[in-house]
C-alpha cells in the first residue's frame, strides 16, 4: 500500500479487547490478506475511511470509528488517520499501523509510542516482535502470523 500511496489505518487486538471500537464499523470475519486489505482502503469505496481491526486471526471489521488523540504535541504533518491510531494507543495495548495516503510512509503506535516513517523492513521487525515469535502467542493471532511470513 505505500508505494501506491493507498493510506490505511489498521488495529490489531493484543490483550484489550477492542469490541467497543469493532461495533462501531462494519462487521467482517474476513481472512487477513493484503489484497483485501488494499480493496478496502481503496480510496471512494465505501470500506475506505475509518479502521479495520484484527481479532485473533481474522479482520473483525472495517469502517470502524477510533479515538482521537487530543495532545498538542502531535506534528501538524500527521493527518486523522495518525492521531485516531495514537488515541487507541493511549487508551489499549493494541498495535496499530497507519499507511500515509500523501507520503506512503508506515507509522506504528502502541501503548503510547509512536514511530513514524519506517522502512518496510523496519515494520516487519516490528510486527515480527509483537506477534510473530516463536512461542509468542499473547494474541493468538495465527493469521497475521502467517500473513507475515507469506510477506504481502
Amino acid at each position: 500500500m505505500g508505494p501506491r500511496k493507498i493510506g490505511a489505518l489498521v488495529s490489531v487486538e493484543v490483550t484489550q479487547t477492542l469490541q467497543d471500537y469493532i461495533s462501531t464499523g462494519i462487521q467482517l470475519d474476513a481472512n487477513i490478506s493484503g489484497e483485501l486489505l488494499i480493496n478496502i482502503f481503496i480510496p471512494n469505496t465505501p470500506l475506505h475511511d475509518g479502521a479495520v481491526i484484527i481479532r485473533e486471526d481474522k479482520i473483525a471489521a472495517a469502517c470502524a470509528y477510533l479515538p482521537l488523540s487530543e495532545s498538542a504535541n502531535i506534528s501538524k504533518e500527521f493527518g486523522t488517520r495518525h492521531r485516531a491510531a495514537i488515541g487507541l494507543s493511549e487508551q489499549t495495548d493494541a498495535f496499530t499501523f497507519v499507511v500515509s495516503e500523501e507520503t506512503g510512509k508506515i507509522s506504528i503506535t502502541q501503548n503510547g509510542n509512536f514511530k513514524h516513517n519506517l522502512t518496510r523492513d523496519e515494520f516487519k521487525k516490528e510486527l515480527q516482535s509483537v506477534f510473530g515469535g516463536q512461542g509468542n502467542n499473547s494474541s493468538g493471532n495465527i493469521g497475521l502470523r502467517n500473513f507475515l511470513k507469506g510477506g504481502k
